[in-house]
């Protein structure tokens, strides 16, 4: 598992979705017990680490985002006890478990909220809020106005969900209660946190209008500096965090910020707040050598100023698959679309190669669930199923729900033993053909891959946390050392070309054109040399 200090500086870290993971008690959602029975299979692809998504009491308006009781579990998933038992059963398994923490805003049926309702306008309970007499101009990220009107006329914010009312970071009673959660946690033996949305907590005093309304569906870019994100005050509250964790010795945060701007970023990861960071430059850059080079020089220039390590992701619980954008005609990720034309062949080809190429950079790299099958996203889910709040833009954004759909174990037909009572997201027919069972008998599968490339990233003393080397071999290839004697070459262009000097460790395609040794088009290999 590492040394003890710096685990968290080259694990593989797995994520795990739990609605959509494992059902253990048949009631075709997921749960802890069915985490708890697949844990054989997660310590056997080779994992270091799980994070899981939020599993604590919510109504579900955003997929459990909404948190009612940041100190229990949702009977949907178990109980606390179940928690402790996966906590230990993750440590005996030789893993860490990395948990959700969402401080940025509650659900509406947190009793903070409901106290605020009742106690009315200008009260101390409202005050743990952002209430107001009328509402500025900022939108909600998942479409509509970001502000909802109470009976007695006043109005709260919510970024996000109106089910999602937003804390007012500026009070103190916050800042303590979220500490005490931090410790709640970590006496039960949790490694660490992704902090959701770590980069909004605080807002601009006043609250003043944004210079410019956001588009109905608001993209991941960044528009320079704005009143409801990145406010530099933000950084007093990581500290104090650091200074509860490093209390607790080999616990880790990774932060979720999607600031693009490179000075800003690293910001969050001195030396005093934030472990990692999740790095999404590289999951929304196109499959292109000279932008990936682009993206992995920042990177590793960006986390060099503060001694951090760089994170490697490609997919998770919010964005489309990668083995779907990868076969589309722009691969990049700005925003979540659909009615485009996809090669699914292609797709998963280059989720392959890019599989080889995030494992091999320096750092850690995270895998979401369903990746080392190589899952597409699922756009035809009829409407009455899905469950995203984000569905409310009138179509324009179908939501997440198409990345969420629960994983296919095995068997010949849905729900494809994700449990005995159906799966609350129907599973396509086709993936009978992608199931873990059916993969781990095939050496070529995408499963397989990873569990190689996994075993091999372990075994090698050149992966992992450190600098690398890169090497030239012409346009459209991506190629790289790392000491000692290890080579990582990704072909992104339209012809074959030549293998590196050294012996082939892993391949994400066959080595060969025309009976000559060769990297194929969007293709990856490992070499020792």
């Amino acid at each position: 598992m590492g040394a003890a200090v710096s685990w968290w500086r080259d694990a593989v870290v797995y994520q795990v979705y739990p609605r959509s993971f494992a059902d253990g008690n048949g009631d075709g959602v997921g749960d802890i017990a069915g985490i708890e029975s697949r844990l054989p299979y997660l310590r056997d692809l080779g994992v270091d680490a799980l994070w899981i998504n939020p599993w604590y009491v919510s109504p579900m308006a955003d997929g459990g985002y909404d948190v009612a009781d940041y100190h229990m579990i949702d009977p949907v998933f178990g109980t606390l006890w179940d928690a402790e038992r996966l906590i230990g059963a993750v440590h005996r398994h030789g893993m860490r478990i990395i948990v959700d923490i969402v401080p940025n805003h509650t659900s509406d049926r947190h009793p903070w909220f409901q106290a605020a309702l009742a106690a009315g306008p200008g009260s101390p309970e409202r005050a743990r809020f952002h209430f107001r007499d009328a509402p500025n101009n900022w939108r909600s990220r998942f479409g509509g106005p970001a502000w909802s009107r109470v009976d007695d006329g006043q109005w709260y914010l919510h970024l996000f969900d109106a089910a999602q009312p937003d804390l007012n970071w500026d009070h103190p009673e916050v800042r303590a209660e979220f500490e005490s959660i931090l410790r709640f946690w970590l006496d039960r033996g949790v490694d660490g946190f992704r902090i959701d949305v770590a980069d909004r907590l605080v807002k601009q005093a006043g609250l003043p209008d944004r210079p410019e309304r956001e588009q109905l569906v608001p993209s991941y870019q960044d528009n320079g500096e704005q009143p409801d994100k990145d406010r530099p005050e933000v950084h007093e509250i990581y500290r104090a965090w650091r200074r509860v964790l490093d209390e607790y010795p080999d616990r880790a945060f990774v932060g979720e910020m999607w600031v693009t701007d490179p000075e800003r970023f690293a910001r969050y990861l001195r030396p005093d707040e934030l472990h990692t960071a999740f790095n999404f430059a590289f999951l929304k850059c196109a499959w292109d050598a000279r932008a990936l080079r682009e993206v992995v020089d920042r990177t590793l220039a960006t986390h060099a100023r503060v001694g951090a390590p760089p994170t490697w992701v490609l997919s998770n619980h919010d964005v489309t698959r990668h083995a779907t954008r990868y076969g589309r005609e722009d691969t990049r990720f700005v925003k979540r679309v659909h009615d485009v034309p996809t090669d699914l062949a292609l797709g998963r080809r280059r989720a392959r190669a890019a599989a080889l190429l995030s494992m091999a950079l320096p750092g850690s790299v995270y895998v979401y669930q369903g990746d080392e099958l190589g899952l597409p996203e699922v756009f035809d889910l009829p409407d009455a199923v899905r469950e995203d709040p984000v569905f409310r833009t009138g179509g324009r954004d179908l939501g997440r729900d198409g990345c969420r759909v629960p994983i296919p174990w095995g068997g010949d037909a849905p729900p494809f033993e994700f449990g005995t009572g159906g799966a609350w997201l129907p599973q396509p027919g086709e993936w009978r053909d992608l199931t873990a069972a059916r993969q781990l008998g095939d050496p070529a599968s995408m499963l397989s891959l990873y569990r190689l490339a996994l075993r091999v990233r372990r075994d090698e003393p050149a992966l992992g946390d450190g600098p690398l080397r890169w090497l030239e071999m012409g346009d459209g290839v991506l190629a790289f050392a790392r000491d000692p004697g290890f080579t990582c070459a990704v072909n992104l262009g339209v012809e074959p070309v030549p293998l590196p000097e050294g012996r082939p460790l892993v391949a994400s395609a066959e080595l060969t054109a025309d009976g000559e040794p060769a990297l194929p088009p969007d293709a990856a290999v490992w070499l020792s040399t």
